[in-house]
Formats: C-alpha cells, structure tokens, sequence
C-alpha cells in the first residue's frame, strides 16, 4: 500500500502541470506507463493556439474555436480556456518553456513571438518551438517536477483500475479511493491510495490501425473511467490528422498542419490541387473537412495516398522553420524542399472522453480528469488545431484548484490488496496479439472517416464478441501490460461506436452517409455513455 494525497496518472502537459500545483500542499505520486517523457504531449509539433498578438483577440479565438466544433462546443467553457490561456502560457514561460520568437520588422525593431497558423484560425495565434513544440514543453515541466522533492515519479508503472468506495461495497456517496497500479519490472500489482486522483492519460488512437499516436495512447484513462462507473461523452468524434507520412518504414510520423498553414498545398499523385473543391479555406480548412477531402480523392482516384507540396517555399526557411519534419523525412530518402511529401489521413486525437467541467470535475467525487482524457465542451464536434495543449494547461490549474478547495475529510476505508486468486500465466500470447490486430482493423474499417448505420452495427457486434472472449481471458490469467492495454482498447472500442450509434446525424468528425446532413436538433446535444450494470452515485454534486 502506497499512500499519498494525490495520484497522478499520466506524465503529459496535463498532469505534470497538475503535479506542479498543488506539490506545495502534499505528498504526489505520478504514474506513467513508459519513462516519464513517454506521451501525446512530447509527439505534439505544432505548438499552443493563445492569443499574444495585438491583430487577435478573444473573441476571435472564440469565433474560430466555436466553428470548428460545428454547434457543439460550450461556449462558457470556450471563452474560459481562451481567456485564461495567456496568464498559463506566461507560468508556463517562467518554467523555462522557449517559444520560437522572430525580429520584428521596422524600425523599432525587437523581438517578438514567431506565431503559426494552422487550419481553422483566421489569425496567426500557435506559439511554437519550431515543430518540436511537445517536446520543449514536456522537458520544461519535467525539469521543474524533478526539482519538488515531495514528487514521486513511478515510471513502467501502468494503472489498471480505479478504487472506488462503491466498488469496496460502501454504503453511502461514492468517492475515489486510489487506483491498483501494475509494475511492468516486477509483474507485481501496488495498491496506491490517495484522497485525489487525476486521470491525465491522454487518448486512444492505438485503437485504431493507422493512427499519428504513440504506442502509449491506448485509451486508458477513458476505460477506467468508463469501468468505475462514471459517464463518457462524445466519443465518436475520433479527430483523423489529414497529414500522416505514407512511408512503409514510417510509424506513425505526424507531418504537422503548420506546413499547410506556411503554404503547403495538398495535391493529387497527378500534382493537381483539390482543397478548392471542398473548402473555401482550402489546404488550410477544419482538419475534419481535410480528412474527408483526402479520404474521397483516394477512394475516387484509388491511390494509396495524396501529395502535401511546399517546394515553392525557401530551401532555407523550410529546413529553419520545420527541422524535425525535414530531418525524418530525408531519413526516408524524401527531400521535402524538393519533392512533396506522401501523406495519408490517421486517428490523432480523441476530442470526447470522460464527461467534466471546466475543473476537471468527473461524476465520481475525488476523480479529476484533464487533457485529452475529458471531455469539456471545448473541441465540440471537432477540435480547433493547437487548442488541446491549451486546455490541458488551463484545466490542469482550475483542477488544481479544485483539489486543494474540496479536499474530503479523511474517512477510515479499508482497501483491499490485489488478488488473483487462481489466476495462471498467460500461455498463449496470440490470443492477444490477434485480438488486438482485430479490434484495431474492426475500428478502422467500419468506425472511420466515413460510416454508415450497418458498418456501426456490424462493430458492436464483433466488439462484443471480443469483449467477452478478452474478458475470460483477463480472469483467467495474470496480468500483463499488453492484456491490460487489450482490454482497454476493446473496452473504448465499445464506448465509440455507443456514441457514434446514438447520434442520427452527420457532424464534425462524425460522418455518417445514412445521414449526411446535421440535425440542428442534436446541436449542443452530447452522446453519453455509461457502463451498463452502473450503480447510482448518490452525492455527487457539480454542474457539467
């Protein structure tokens, strides 16, 4: 038993920032599944969408992010994540977070935020590191962790399921208690005990086949959630990044929206343009628009991918501006300011989650979730490119403070250790391995860019199967990383195609050919889902 007065899952922007805040006020556990710099976070190249410059303002952030949800963001949460953005982004600075600044032109001359634009803003906003944004901020924020010496960062260590007093079997409101926690290095399962619990675990785009996520992104944080009884939202807005590397040797290399927004230009195989046909934008319209625009040109052309060109800009400026891009590229025998990259559309970013408010509030008290792991109301239908760094940073300091406000009482709740009973060592690994391939090419098939009511319904049903097949096989046997990771996929795989069946209508990311228009009905009206056998949690208080 490890106790603590908060449990940290996830070692992104979210829950580093988390961690940073309310150190000062107790003992911090993180927990992370790889080695601490392992997440979404440190793939992130882009950058963070604030307003900084005099030619922006709020109201314009507001406008564009409410666009790109297409009717379905709250507007309240909205206007506090964009207003609140500056003042994390100056914290975030302090830590020693360098954005990339430019000389300013002129004769007062200075130096000056160098901001990007990237699809969906009217307004150059994204402060970037070059395109190696994620990582800056990722080494800021573990730097200033490593130096609070009441942090402990439990590294290979990867959450199985939250404690909860309901689940113990205790009467009365529910609460979170702590999370059971698997020791990759040891096969030993640690019971971590804590009063606040913040579920920081990023997305799920491992669910599907070709995603731009890591190996880690594997839904977690959702599935525990989902499995403690609380509610998730919106999960059939699975974002698909229109500009992955087509590469046989390439693993899930992101080619950044910020090429398109200093003027690469998307093309056929035959070097035509297309995004004129679909988007008064063009190359730089909402990515759902750009995902669907590349996915009807391979279909109708039947290629394997399409061309992103931006060799009519400076060999120089483009090896300056994008040196990671240019490096991996070249890597693969790909010269990016003399030839166009082979780009494909795959699963980026999962823009529902668990159900909370702008503090990060789930239905179960003591539960926190924050990042790409919730679900606010900020992304809508669709998430505004550059605004999901923004919100783990602005909902990780309201959570914070929410903590530290409505810490409960101590209360004497017993927990149990783990137990695996007659639990045996897995003897055939294949089983998992297969079922994984299958949940994977299910999703990605039937559960894509484009949908219909019968791909829907054919996944429920194989979903299902599996479900109960890795069910019995997650009784049976002790317990790995990759069953974990297994059951967790399938479990998430479950609750998207829940949502994407209760919604009669074709927005944002969502795009169902049965019904292709949006319903002004289902406008600001979220598809929720719980688990089925839930017990009700009488108690529980805020307002989402």
């Amino acid at each position: 038993m490890k106790h603590f007065d908060f449990l940290v899952l996830g070692s992104g922007i979210a829950g580093l920032s988390f961690a940073l805040k309310v150190a000062p006020h107790g003992r911090v556990a993180i927990v992370t599944k790889k080695n601490s710099a392992e997440s979404n976070t440190n793939y992130a190249q882009g950058g963070i969408a604030a307003v900084t410059s005099k030619e922006d303002s709020f109201e314009i952030h507001v406008r564009d992010t409410l666009e790109a949800g297409a009717g379905l963001c709250r507007e309240g949460v909205v206007r506090t994540i964009v207003e609140e953005g500056p003042a994390r982004i100056a914290e975030l600075i302090e830590l020693g977070m360098r954005f990339t600044e430019r000389e300013v032109p002129g004769p007062e001359g200075g130096r000056e935020f160098d901001l990007g634009k990237e699809g969906g803003h009217s307004k150059r906003r994204i402060l970037h590191a070059k395109d190696m944004t994620g990582r800056e901020v990722e080494g800021a924020l573990l730097a200033a962790v490593a130096a609070r010496p009441n942090i402990q960062v439990y590294e290979n260590h990867l959450a199985i399921d939250l404690i909860t007093s309901q689940k113990l079997g205790y009467v009365g409101p529910n609460r979170c208690l702590g999370a059971y926690v698997f020791d990759r290095a040891t096969g030993q399962v640690d019971t971590f005990a804590a009063a606040g619990v913040l579920l920081a675990t990023g997305g799920c785009g491992k669910v599907y086949l070709y995603t731009t996520n890591p190996d880690i992104a594997t839904g977690d944080g959702v599935a525990m959630a989902y499995r403690a009884g609380a509610a998730i939202a919106n999960m059939e807005f699975i974002q698909f990044h229109p500009t992955c590397l087509y590469h046989p040797k390439a693993k899930s290399f992101l080619i950044s929206e910020a090429v398109r927004g200093e003027g690469g230009v998307l093309k056929t195989l035959d070097g035509v343009e297309f995004m004129d046909q679909h988007h008064p934008r063009k190359s730089l319209a909402p990515r759902d628009i750009v995902a669907r625009a590349i996915d009807h040109e391979m279909k109708r052309t039947g290629a394997d991918c399409v061309l992103l060109d931006i060799t009519h800009q400076p060999a120089p400026f483009v090896r300056e501006r994008f040196p990671n891009i240019y490096r991996t590229c070249l890597q693969y025998g790909i010269d990016i300011t003399r030839e166009p990259i082979p780009v494909v559309p795959a699963a980026h970013y999962q823009c529902g989650g668990v159900l909370t408010n702008v503090d990060g509030e789930t239905e179960i008290p003591g539960l926190l979730a924050v990042g790409e792991v919730a679900c606010t109301g900020l992304h809508g239908a669709n998430r505004l490119a550059s605004n999901s760094l923004l919100e783990a940073l602005v909902c990780a300091h309201r959570a914070a403070q929410t903590a530290l406000a409505r810490r409960p009482a101590p209360a004497d709740f017993q927990i149990p250790d783990w137990q695996s009973g007659n639990a045996q060592n897995p003897d055939e690994m294949v089983v998992v391995s297969h079922n994984w391939d299958e949940i994977r090419r299910c999703m990605w098939d039937y559960v894509g860019i484009v949908r219909t009511n019968k791909r829907l319904e054919r996944a429920q049903k194989r979903i299902a199967n599996l479900q109960e097949e890795i069910q019995q096989y997650y009784w049976d046997f002790t317990v790995t990383g990759d069953l974990l990771e297994l059951r967790n996929i399938a479990t998430v795989a479950e609750a998207i195609v829940a949502c994407a069946r209760q919604r009669p209508e074709s927005r944002g990311l969502h795009y169902n050919l049965d019904y292709p228009a949006p319903d002004p009905a289902w406008a600001q009206r979220d598809t929720v889902t719980r688990k089925p056998d839930r017990l009700a949690a009488p108690g529980w208080g805020p307002e989402l």
